[in-house]
């Protein structure tokens, strides 16, 4: 059995002794290794554990300055082994090395931005217009935080959550996707290491219908955190609502690319290439909907097309690939579909629409397409499409850019281009959108926030706000000179 769990401190296997095989999704003749799958007995015991270590303030009660030097010192870790996590990342999800250690550089990033921050805020005094009364605002943990994660960037997106859970002095259950686990499993070993008190920090492994379905409904978890589809989002936040937890949620986006004719147009086109199609298109923020002036539309769908057409696809370890593959056979039917649905309702298919070559047959790979003639109402521009697929809608006055840029139910990121700062920045203030890129698409930094308007989610994480979701704010009043209150009359005098 494999013992691949971490419950209150120990490595354990599922209580069922079931186990799944992960395979690399470039090669899914290379097996990566074969891990616990828990059901929801074993979530119910972490979750029990994680009360526990919470109801004993082990970790609560550590000062803030040393609860972030943990942090600092897992970045160190994850440093000090880059190597090892990047090639079980790559491995996990068919990215390529040179992208996974990219992601180590951000995951770095975020414990050391959340590692400073943990006790930046100590809270704040309240004028009560009355000098013997001391009114203080303090934050305290939320409790116990259920996380449940993504394949596409997966320690990535499970830092987002632990570190800031851990700034706070939660406890924590984490369940990653269950077909991208080994970089999860290597965090938790650095944990450990570190010597995290037993029973602050959890791993599941497994289905989410199973192992993770516990995290959402339980009655002692006090929040739940999930990146994911808008699907399993609604279904995670309704079980939710029977407890009244906590939940943060990041939801994907649809996320509109706006070039208008005055941009430079070479930047802008290198930017809509990457925006889309980085990561094979598997990022919940990439520029999969490039909205462009229609005084340049031609030239610069002609030139997307001749850009991605000279895309290549390979595995984690080849070199000269410039993209990698998509996480499984199910998900790449998906993309399949969402392509084949477009080009019947009237897109026209550009470049792509199939599989990658006989070279990448035993790959889950899907070649970078391009659909144009792209209208509002059809399924490309409302399905979120996640993969590699790149759809070209245009206007003609800015009005109609900023139209068609919200025109969905997402609002995740989107970006502006033009050589107008006036006009970027009208544009930009006008997008309901959590995160606008002027001449530019993609950067972030763990300093500041990163969340989407409408469907795209409920909360934010990394900024400060990424840390306020995993406190309580509590008014604490106190009287120094306490005294009778005298709203009602003493019968014995």
């Amino acid at each position: 059995m494999s013992a691949t769990l971490y419950i209150d401190g120990q490595w354990v296997p599922a209580v069922s002794g079931e186990t799944r095989t992960i395979w690399c999704p470039a090669d899914f003749d290379r097996q990566v290794g074969v891990v616990a799958e828990a059901s929801a007995e074993d979530t119910e015991k972490a979750i029990a554990a994680a009360k526990r270590a919470f109801e004993s303030r082990v970790w609560a009660d550590t000062p803030a300055r040393e609860r972030g030097d943990l942090l600092l010192k897992v970045a160190e870790k994850i440093a000090e082994r880059k190597d090892d996590f990047a090639r079980a990342e790559a491995l996990d999800t068919g990215k390529r090395l040179v992208d996974a250690e990219y992601d180590m550089d951000d995951i770095i990033g975020c414990f050391q931005h959340f590692g400073k921050l943990a006790d930046a805020d100590p809270g704040r005094l309240v004028d009560a217009g009355d000098p013997k009364i001391v009114s203080k605002i303090v934050h305290e943990p939320v409790g116990v935080c259920g996380m449940i994660t993504p394949w596409n960037f997966p320690l990535l997106q499970a830092a987002w959550k632990i570190a800031p859970a851990l700034a706070a002095g939660n406890s924590f259950v984490l369940k990653p996707a269950e077909l991208t686990p080994h970089t999860a499993i290597l965090t938790m070993e650095v944990l450990d290491e570190l010597g995290l008190p037993a029973g602050v920090g959890n791993l599941i492994l497994g289905a989410g219908a199973t192992a993770g379905a516990p995290l959402s409904s339980h009655p002692d978890v006090d929040l739940i955190s999930f990146t994911g589809g808008l699907v399993t989002g609604r279904k995670i936040a309704a079980a939710a609502a029977e407890t009244v937890k906590k939940v943060a949620l990041e939801l994907g986006g649809k996320n509109p690319n706006v070039i208008f004719a005055d941009a430079d147009f070479e930047a802008a086109v290198d930017n809509a290439v990457s925006g889309g199609y980085v990561g094979a298109g598997l990022v919940c923020s990439a520029g999969r909907r490039v909205i462009v002036q229609d005084t340049i539309a031609e030239a610069f769908t002609d030139e997307l097309v001749r850009r991605a057409e000279a895309i290549r696809m390979g595995g984690p370890f080849d070199e000269s690939a410039e993209t990698g593959s998509l996480i499984s056979a199910a998900h790449r039917d998906v993309v399949t579909k969402y392509v084949e649905d477009g080009v019947a309702e009237g897109a026209r298919l550009r470049t792509g629409g199939h599989w990658g070559g006989e070279e990448l047959s035993g790959g889950y790979f899907y070649a970078p397409t391009v659909l144009d003639q792209v209208e509002r109402g059809m399924s490309v521009l409302v399905e979120e499409g996640f993969g590699p697929v790149i759809t070209v809608e245009t206007f003609s006055t800015e009005e109609e850019a900023i139209t068609l840029a919200n025109d969905t139910e997402y609002g995740l990121a989107g970006a502006v281009w033009s050589s107008n700062r006036g006009t970027a920045h009208r544009v930009a203030s006008r997008l309901r959108h959590g995160t606008i890129w002027i001449n530019d698409y993609h950067p972030y930094v763990p300093q500041a926030e990163w969340g989407g308007f409408k469907r795209s989610g409920i909360g934010r994480e990394l900024g400060l706000a990424g840390l306020e979701e995993y406190r309580e704010t509590k008014h604490i009043w106190e009287n120094t000179e306490p005294a009778p209150a005298g709203d009602f009359a003493d019968p014995a005098k």
